[in-house]
């Protein structure tokens, strides 16, 4: 079967973004990229629709156009395309169901407000079976890697070292797809791994009825041997991963924010949550990978897990 990186077009700057980052994505893989669009039926086409065009073929036209923008940029990326008329979270859910992953945009706001991540990017990060990657408009190829001399060219770029790749664990709830997708981004980046763990101390009545310490270097050392723990088997698995390990008491999300900057994806992860009918891609997004989408300067994966 086809396997393939996944990337919502809509016309767009931020998603055209996402299709190219998918694209870098796919060629680091070693599979196919697939383009989706979701238009919806309607009496009349949309206002950004041109008069002369229906709504299905100004979509088709849209995505012939961002399917060669990136086989221009990937000569070889085998590039599919996919139209459908569908709701937009509806047609990106079923296309995350057969995707690697799914690559879709958001966009810079202001600096106090942060991303925007409308309510389809946050239906279908919250929902998706498969890990998500939000991109902002402007992230490009330089963008990933360390800066680069004076004078160098384009093509020149991808052999700069690619900027490190942040992973946010919270030992309590270590998971597998989580540490394995950012083990596994690491290792296609040949960079770094930066694992980040930021944890509270417990109130002085909790901490006496469990023998363990408030504060202070005890309680520090105690949470560092958690998160070497947990990391150990992944470190084993991936020798080629240089990992470090950064352990703070403070607000995860803030800690894991300061710390994308200057990374080339920011990784964390999103608890699945089952529902009375069955359904395990239950639509909780917690509020750390809230506060990351919205305000982490790079590409941001989200994994769900159980």
């Amino acid at each position: 079967m086809l396997r393939y990186v996944a990337a919502g077009i809509d016309g767009t700057p931020e998603s055209l973004a996402a299709a190219h980052w998918a694209a870098r994505e796919a060629v680091r893989r070693g599979v196919a990229l697939r383009l989706v669009h979701a238009w919806e039926r309607r009496p009349r086409p949309a206002p950004t629709v041109p008069a002369d065009k229906s709504q299905r073929s100004w979509a088709e036209d849209m995505l012939a156009q961002a399917s060669d923008s990136v086989r221009a940029a990937h000569a070889g990326l085998r590039v599919v395309t996919h139209s459908v008329a569908d709701a937009p979270v509806g047609a990106l859910l079923a296309a995350a169901e057969e995707a690697d992953l799914l690559v879709i945009g958001s966009r810079w706001i202001s600096g106090v407000t942060g991303f925007l991540t409308g309510s389809v990017s946050q239906r279908v990060v919250a929902r998706s079976p498969r890990p998500v990657v939000l991109v902002r408009a402007g992230e490009c190829t330089a963008r990933e890697h360390f800066s680069a001399a004076a004078g160098i060219s384009p093509d020149e770029i991808p052999e700069i070292p690619y900027r490190d790749v942040v992973l946010g664990i919270d030992t309590d709830r270590p998971c597998d797809e989580l540490i394995e997708f950012a083990f596994d981004a690491a290792r296609l980046r040949a960079t770094p791994l930066r694992v980040v763990h930021a944890f509270s101390a417990p109130p002085a009545y909790a901490a006496i009825d469990r023998l363990a310490p408030v504060n202070g270097p005890e309680l520090l050392a105690e949470h560092e041997r958690a998160v070497v723990a947990t990391l150990r088997p992944w470190c084993e698995k991936f020798p080629e991963v240089a990992v470090t390990e950064t352990v703070t008491e403070g607000r995860a999300a803030r800690e894991l924010i300061h710390a994308s900057a200057g990374a080339a994806l920011l990784v964390v992860g999103r608890q699945v949550r089952g529902t009375l009918l069955g359904n395990h891609h239950g639509n909780h997004l917690g509020s750390v990978a809230h506060a990351a989408l919205h305000h982490a300067p790079c590409p941001v994966a989200v994994v769900p897990h159980a």
